[in-house]
């Protein structure tokens, strides 16, 4: 099928590729010319694993592409995929003007009939709202329908998430956009579920939302371990026996980050309140979750009462491991306030130190290894769980440090390792 993706961010790129693999003629559109330039010479804008291989791979086949020509794009396509940004707004809405934008250019182009999906992450209401403007806005006699089409992928497995989704979720009424987003995915092993659009827009929210709370409820019992003495990794290995709560996302840390969660759980909890709904899990996640960023630098002010001139190790930027997004991730919070009280700080990430020299003038020293950044520190943070973080040997702590002081947001290494180095150790819900 002739399909086109607009938008080349986390959703919209992964997406292209993927389709493109599944032996789609695939069109990437975005409005940035350099951006299309270097993925047509195989670079990812966004670091994701396996990602460059396919886009090489199926860019080489002549089954992908990429433009900044909408026109020529749009003039033939069978399915159109929306997948640009919806940003948050200051008071928590997601922010469609993107979303408005691609589809005004889609009905002022469109020259055949065609099937759109909204892939982007929308308010509950937003495919009905768009399938009208677009059909106000047509300048040739074609017809279009509009489908819901969230994505579940998660950064760092994206392009497995896509390829082997657990479902594929269909908002449609209509038997012919049925029939041609069963043709799109018939080759993908998944379950395709069809449901109304308003049922699919709220499948996205409710299971992103619903993450996010198994995520601030276990940090929320972690938080309680410490005060009460108990062994949060104890805790969960009992809790995941059952069947009914499992153990996927009860790993205690220093809090949630990333393009989702934050944004998607400030998303229904506006659209609960404009409704006059009171949604009080997921007001509880938010504010949970606020705390938890910082819940190391509340531990470490029982030994610093200020970090004026105190030499700080940050080891793991992004928010999670494989992957250089930083936005909200808990790393960004804590450098700001370091700095605020007049820290020294050296980081250190794999992949998303370029994306903070590039995206914040913070003042800090940029290590090539974790070992560069531990070297005559008083305290090491540690945020990201990364592979060559977790590689680093709890002696090492010992002989680099001024002064072997380690909290640690994700738990990586055990209490009694770091203690029989003579490292003082404080992580997440162990009793520390």
């Amino acid at each position: 099928m002739k399909v086109v993706v607009v938008g080349t961010g986390y959703v919209g790129l992964v997406t292209g590729v993927c389709l493109a693999e599944k032996n789609h003629n695939v069109i990437c559109l975005d409005i940035n010319e350099n951006k299309i330039n270097m993925m047509r010479e195989g670079k990812s804008p966004i670091y994701e694993p396996n990602l460059e291989e396919l886009m090489t791979e199926n860019y080489k086949a002549g089954k992908l592409d990429y433009s900044t020509n909408y026109k020529k794009a749009y003039k033939d396509a069978e399915v159109i995929i929306i997948a640009v940004g919806t940003p948050e707004k200051a008071d928590g809405s997601a922010n469609l003007e993107y979303v408005y934008e691609v589809s005004k250019q889609i009905a002022e182009n469109l020259e055949r009939d065609c099937i759109i999906a909204i892939k982007s992450t929308v308010p509950i209401g937003t495919n009905d709202n768009i399938e009208e403007y677009i059909k106000a806005n047509l300048r040739n006699p074609v017809n279009i329908e509009v489908v819901s089409n969230p994505e579940f992928l998660s950064q760092g497995t994206a392009v497995h998430d896509t390829l082997e989704a657990y479902r594929i979720i269909i908002g449609t009424n209509s038997n012919k956009a049925k029939n041609v987003m069963s043709e799109l995915y018939k080759d993908f092993n998944s379950p395709i579920v069809f449901m109304t659009r308003k049922s699919s827009e709220m499948v996205k929210y409710a299971s992103n939302d619903f993450l996010a709370i198994k995520i601030s409820y276990i940090n929320d019992i972690a938080n309680l371990c410490d005060v009460v003495g108990a062994n949060i990794d104890d805790v969960i290995k009992g809790m995941g026996y059952d069947k009914r709560i499992g153990n996927e996302y009860l790993k205690p840390g220093c809090g949630y980050g990333g393009s989702c969660f934050p944004k998607d759980t400030k998303s229904l909890h506006y659209l609960a309140t404009q409704g006059g709904y009171n949604l009080k899990s997921v007001e509880a996640t938010i504010a949970i979750n606020k705390k938890q960023k910082i819940v190391l630098i509340e531990k470490a002010r029982k030994e610093f009462k200020t970090f004026n001139n105190i030499n700080v190790a940050i080891l793991g930027l992004a928010f999670k491991p494989d992957t250089d997004d930083l936005r909200e991730a808990p790393s960004i919070d804590n450098i700001e306030i370091l700095l605020e009280e007049g820290a020294n700080i050296k980081v250190y990430d794999p992949k998303a130190m370029n994306k903070l020299k590039e995206n914040f003038s913070y003042k800090v020293e940029y290590a090539k290894m974790p070992q560069e950044a531990l070297k005559n520190a008083d305290v090491c943070f540690i945020f990201t769980e990364w592979e060559e973080i977790k590689n680093v040997k709890p002696s090492e702590y010992k002989e680099l440090m001024k002064r072997p002081i380690v909290y640690d947001g994700r738990n990586i290494y055990h209490p009694e390792e770091m203690k029989s180095c003579e490292v003082k150790y404080y992580s997440i819900g162990r009793g520390e």
